[in-house]
């Protein structure tokens, strides 16, 4: 039985190439999730932070943990709608894989170390476009999944799954993230299927909630997974203590319901069963979402596909626990001292890499006689046949996110500590 919830639309990639298979039996949106799965763009982000380094202990979640959660509770969602909203049924329902394929790849273009790494990033390639994770995702998708120069075709819908922003860099003044790059543009044309955006959603944050069904599906799934899995990590390392939990919450103004989720994390921790409880608060967070149906036919894209005619409801009370649980993470374990120092290290060292690569690559037309090959013989190739300042830049950008905290850090060490590296080494 075809789902009737999508059309040719939502399929269609933006390639004229796209090779056809013979007796291919997976659906569009399986191949783009098989895709994914298969890269060492994927790969990597098992050795990429989620809250504390890669490496420190086997049990903290990674970037790679992280999406692999947040694609199941993704589907878990699409279930619970399929069997609970009326506006979805047997033959017309929001397709699984097509949330996973989103929750997989959502955080693919992340840097090394984290936001940490997010921000240094940007910090450094404000005169050359900035820096965004999200954009740095729709540029490995469509761009250098399987290489330089190579993207993987994505369909429609699945490039919109994981367009969390529609804002152009430079659209809004002082913008500090959520943007895309303005190369982009194109993809954001395809998106639309070369329609431009009506007056009312307006660059920033109005034109930013523009999201599919999917993507909303993605972005809840995220922000239910950090919200509460940030909270087990943070409480198996330490960062948040019955001590330290209690003397937060009585420096709060703490409303009775806030305080009884309070109680009952210190009683989670207490009994060791902190694990469980945040298992059960995920169960609560998928079933506080539902859907609703936008009134009237006049929405963008409405129109053209049913991934716009839809909107993700979060319960209000369910809500304000994400809120809850997201504000002590940030202050317990984000601002601690102990994070401070290790994301002041970060910066230091992509700062100082950048500046390094800057130098050899970024101010230089061409290899001069005293060149150091300090990348792959691909990547400089094509970063001395760029015919901009920007457009080295941003591949240089790209040799620095792709890196993974050891990587990253064992570069640093290679170019910088006498007393590290030889030319038996590997990266």
């Amino acid at each position: 039985m075809q789902n009737q919830f999508y059309r040719e639309f939502d399929w269609q990639r933006n390639s004229e190439n796209t090779r056809a298979v013979a007796e291919e039996y997976r659906t569009p949106f399986q191949i783009d999730r098989d895709r994914i799965i298969h890269t060492s763009a994927f790969r990597r982000l098992q050795n990429k932070t989620q809250v504390f380094f890669s490496g420190e202990y086997d049990f903290y979640r990674t970037r790679l943990t992280h999406s692999i959660e947040v694609a199941q509770i993704g589907r878990s969602i699409c279930h619970r709608l399929k069997e609970t909203s009326p506006e979805l049924g047997p033959d017309f329902f929001i397709d699984p894989d097509l949330v996973e394929a989103s929750c997989l790849a959502h955080d693919i273009g992340h840097p090394p170390f984290g936001h940490t790494g997010e921000r240094t990033l940007h910090r450094l390639m404000k005169p050359f476009g900035g820096f965004e994770g999200n954009a740095q995702t729709l540029r490995i998708l469509t761009q250098t999944i399987f290489g330089t120069g190579r993207g993987m075709d994505p369909s429609r819908a699945f490039v919109d799954g994981v367009l969390k922003y529609k804002t152009l860099f430079g659209e809004v003044e002082n913008q500090k993230n959520h943007f895309l790059y303005q190369e982009q543009a194109p993809w954001l044309s395809f998106v639309c299927d070369q329609q431009s955006f009506p007056e009312e959603l307006k660059p920033g944050k109005t034109r930013n909630g523009f999201k599919s069904i999917e993507c909303q599906i993605m972005d809840w799934a995220d922000d239910t997974a950090y919200s509460l899995n940030d909270i087990a990590d943070g409480v198996h390392a330490g960062f948040i203590s019955l001590r330290k939990l209690e003397r937060w919450a009585a420096r709060q103004e703490l409303s009775q319901t806030q305080a009884e989720h309070v109680e009952e994390l210190l009683r989670a921790i207490r009994r060791d069963r902190i694990e469980p409880i945040i298992g059960i608060r995920i169960g609560e967070f998928i079933a506080g979402a539902s859907l609703k149906k936008l009134a009237g036919s006049d929405h963008f894209l409405q129109s053209d596909t049913n991934r716009h005619a839809y909107r993700l409801e979060i319960d209000e009370k369910v809500e304000a626990v994400c809120s809850l649980f997201k504000k002590m993470s940030f202050e317990l374990v984000f601002r601690s001292q102990e994070l401070q120092q290790l994301d002041r290290k970060s910066d230091f060292i992509l700062t100082r890499l950048f500046e390094v690569y800057a130098e050899q690559y970024i101010a230089k037309e061409k290899p001069g006689p005293n060149h150091f090959r300090l990348l792959s013989e691909e990547e400089e190739q094509r970063i001395f046949e760029s015919e901009s300042e920007s457009e080295r830049a941003r591949l240089v950008c790209d040799s620095l996110a792709r890196m993974t905290d050891g990587v990253a850090s064992r570069t640093y060490k290679r170019l910088f500590d006498a007393d590290f590296g030889s030319i038996v080494d590997l990266v």
